[in-house]
């Protein structure tokens, strides 16, 4: 039986002479495996479309659980990434993470589009790639179910907090009159472009501005706030810091 699947793939590897075996982050089925048979051969219909990093509308043949590509169709290749080694290195670190938080038969539309809109500013160069790792990383943390409380003080509920205290692992705001041991002291424009990401629409994800030294904190303060919440590191995330500065 064929079916028209539309993903984006997270991963491929090489398998046999010519096959590529795929994880590909789906809009009905959430995280599927699947054989690109002869991908890797020149006349390929499926070679393009089935490259790591590619939003691409795929038929697929299903026999006993096991699912086949025979052709595909690029609905957006992303091409920005592959000029430059940086943003190529940071979009497989976005693709890293969503296939470690999501989950096969369980398609969640939103951090699909999360992932798009993502890899289309990284491509298009919208603004600096810290900011767009930084709205990445906090705002799919949100969708999965570890939205930080950054809408006031978690002890006294003062929401005009003028000098912020977080506390990553439990994702908690605190004023400077009752910050926790462990906590961490926030600028308040950091704090400010925080709940922007985890409150905006996704059209204005990325509509925002700060200066250096606030993006470098917003920048460290989600990186680490994914981590220690998945209680794991990312050896892409390794890679794209030792290339960024090239």
């Amino acid at each position: 039986m064929y079916e028209t699947i539309r993903g984006l793939i997270l991963r491929e590897v090489r398998y046999k002479e010519s096959d590529r075996i795929l994880t590909v982050l789906t809009d009905k089925e959430g995280k599927c495996t699947m054989k690109a048979r002869g991908a890797l051969r020149k006349s390929s219909k499926s070679a393009a479309a089935t490259q790591m990093l590619t939003f691409s509308e795929l038929t697929v043949f299903e026999n006993k659980g096991r699912r086949t590509v025979s052709e595909g169709v690029i609905l957006e290749g992303f091409p920005g990434l592959r000029e430059d080694i940086a943003s190529l290195a940071l979009g497989t670190y976005f693709a890293e993470v969503l296939e470690a938080v999501s989950e096969e038969g369980m398609p969640d539309p939103l951090v699909l589009q999360l992932a798009l809109n993502s890899l289309y500013a990284l491509s298009n160069h919208m603004c600096d790639p810290v900011q767009i790792k930084a709205c990445f990383e906090l705002r799919l943390m949100c969708l999965i179910g570890y939205e930080p409380e950054v809408a006031g003080c978690a002890v006294c509920g003062e929401s005009e907090v003028e000098s912020p205290w977080l506390f990553l692992r439990e994702g908690r705001l605190f004023c400077g009159r009752c910050r926790q041991p462990g906590s961490l002291p926030l600028k308040p424009d950091t704090l400010a472009a925080m709940r922007h990401i985890v409150w905006s629409e996704p059209k204005r994800l990325f509509s925002f501005t700060l200066g250096k030294d606030a993006l470098a904190e917003l920048g460290a303060l989600t990186e680490r706030y994914l981590t220690e919440q998945l209680d794991r590191g990312f050896r892409s995330l390794d890679y794209w810091k030792s290339v960024r500065d090239i």
